[in-house]
């Protein structure tokens, strides 16, 4: 049993053990520190207690026996939403059965608050008007859901008071009426150790999240040789209005910030939740009624915060103690996603944009609809980027969060939020805008690093052939509904479009139905931006942009495609565009 001073000395200085053992009714109180603890930690008996306070942390270390015993670590953490909002949280505990293994959670294991090393078990279950209570706490089982490996809203799961979520795995959680958007929760049980991995699949979404007493880089997470072979290297994180006071999902206004970082860590990329628009200086415009919290994802990811990852491969994200630090979620690179915190921090800087080094060069678009909400975009550019994907450097949109008037940049035809590129002032980037209805459209910078000042950034409308210098003014058009992908584009001189129209009839197609391949033959080498596949419906099927744009020849495999009749659209980079009908019959 620990003696009084042995807790004494806990609660004022960084200890470090190979092992930590409590027994019996013993306990050990951490205030403000970080204990580590090489291998296992065991609390033996079910009164045996460790009690994580005022930021206090547990960091293990490489050794495998697993924590175990039948008494329980606490740790607090905050909600910090209202009842009809969500939070996205991971457990950092699980039950406290007796074995040397990470065990379940269910969210019958929150406590409700009553002292400084006290607390009663919630309440969950249906409560009237699906509303969780304060005092004493309440929580709504019927908003517990988690989401593994899928990209339907349909295939979310729903976990509800049972105790089914997996060590690792993330689960959403609406917040309490009556808490002021502070809801403090007790997470008690056996502390998660080792490593925790959870299931992805290629193009499909994984709620995730960290799952220890501790704070978890993202760097060492995201750049983790395993999980770099499985996700895409960004995080999703959840965020939600908390003036729109609504449990139907139609009247929910919210989405993902996303958030990434390359291997030496020096260049981190952000962009925020989209559904509110911004004032000049970047802050957000109160006029268009509720929005984000302003807040950014940080490096350092703290206790209990959850977040998508998308999986890139079919196998298993992981979570280790390697990726474990213990950074204070009060510090300046440490954020708990959630839509206010009490907690006081020192910002990163004036704007609250990552800053990039010298070498490199950076600038953002917010994109307004109708003065409704606000989509931004964030483009860099180093020569050590390429034209492919660059992991740790561009990010996608989440499938949830396209909405239907929205923008992005294209990449291999996809749709990306950040994207990297290698600079050069011949670059033509294009800007995609989707609307399903007729709208005002605004378009303006509004971050810009390291661009010399005479050099300018024009948004090209390319069927009114204008440029607008958005160092300058803003752009604005009224724009019906139409999905806008070949119209807008950013580029940096105007002199490099001015180029004269070339022939077409130099590219020749040819469809090898014995071997399902597509040919698209290019012998004067013509710059070819990009190639689409459309159905006689008119429906894309297929789109490839280029980045090696001026070969002789293209091979596509038809494979996978329908037999049937296609058009075959070739755009070239002076925005000729050549189409083609071909025939699909594979070969049985």
């Amino acid at each position: 049993m620990f003696s009084r001073s042995t807790l004494f000395l806990l609660l004022i200085s960084n200890l470090s053990f190979s092992q930590l053992s409590v027994r019996n009714d013993a306990y050990v109180f951490i205030n403000d520190e970080i204990v580590f603890v090489e291998d296992d930690i065991n609390l033996n008996e079910a009164d045996s207690s460790i009690y994580l306070r005022d930021e206090a942390q547990v960091i293990q270390g490489s050794g495998t026996t697993g924590n175990s015993g039948v008494g329980e670590l606490s740790v607090y953490q905050d909600g910090n939403v209202g009842a009809h909002e969500y939070n996205y949280w991971c457990s950092p505990v699980g039950s406290k059965t007796s074995n040397n293994t990470n065990n379940p959670f269910g969210v019958t294991f929150l406590n409700d608050v009553t002292g400084l090393i006290t607390s009663t078990p919630a309440t969950v279950g249906r409560l009237p008007g699906y509303n969780g209570t304060c005092s004493p706490l309440a929580i709504e089982s019927y908003w517990i859901w988690k989401f593994i490996a899928s990209d339907e809203y349909s295939e979310w799961i729903h976990v509800g008071g049972s105790t089914d979520l997996n060590p690792g795995e993330g689960f959403t959680m609406k917040g309490t009426a009556g808490s002021g958007d502070a809801q403090q929760y007790d997470f008690r049980g056996k502390p998660n150790n080792g490593t925790i991995g959870v299931s992805v699949l290629n193009g499909q979404f994984t709620l995730v999240g960290n799952p220890y007493p501790s704070a978890m880089d993202a760097l060492a997470y995201i750049h983790d040789a395993e999980n770099a072979a499985v996700i895409t290297g960004t995080l999703f994180f959840w965020e939600q209005d908390l003036s729109v006071n609504s449990h139907n999902l139609r009247d929910y206004e919210g989405g993902y910030a996303t958030y990434t970082i390359n291997a030496t860590g020096t260049i981190e990329t952000y962009t925020p939740a989209t559904f509110s628009t911004y004032n000049l200086n970047g802050t957000i415009n109160g006029a268009a009624g509720g929005g984000p919290s302003g807040k950014e994802p940080q490096r350092y990811i703290p206790i209990g915060q959850g977040f998508m990852v998308e999986g890139t491969a079919t196998g298993t994200v992981k979570a280790k103690n390697s990726h474990r630090i213990f950074i204070k979620e009060t510090h300046a690179d440490s954020e708990f996603f959630k839509s206010s915190n009490t907690k006081k921090k020192a910002s990163k800087n004036t704007k609250g944009f990552f800053k990039v080094p010298s070498d490199y060069k950076r600038f953002r678009l917010n994109i307004d609809f109708n003065n409704s909400y606000t989509r931004q975009l964030v483009e860099t550019f180093h020569n050590s980027t390429t034209f492919g994907f660059d992991y740790g450097m561009e990010s996608n949109i989440h499938q949830d969060d396209i909405l239907t008037l929205d923008a992005h940049w294209l990449v291999d035809g996809k749709p990306y939020l950040a994207e990297a590129l290698p600079f050069d002032v011949s670059l033509k980037i294009p800007l995609a805008i989707k609307l399903n209805k007729e709208s005002q459209i605004r378009i303006r910078i509004a971050d810009i690093q390291n661009f010399e000042s005479d050099q300018p950034i024009y948004l090209h409308d390319i069927e009114n052939n204008t440029f607008v210098n958005l160092k300058v003014q803003d752009f604005n058009i009224n724009l019906e509904a139409n999905n806008y992908k070949d119209r807008f584009e950013i580029v940096f001189d105007k002199n490099t479009l001015n180029t004269p129209e070339t022939d077409l009839n130099t590219l020749k197609v040819f469809q090898n139905n014995s071997i399902s391949e597509l040919k698209i033959s290019n012998p004067n080498s013509l710059n070819v931006k990009e190639f689409s596949l459309f159905d006689v419906a008119g429906k894309e099927v297929e789109n490839k942009r280029l980045h090696d744009n001026s070969k002789k020849a293209y091979t596509y495999s038809t494979k996978l495609l329908s037999d049937g009749i296609y058009i075959l659209q070739v755009n070239l980079d002076d925005n000729q565009v050549f189409k083609k009908k071909i025939i699909i019959a594979n070969k049985k």
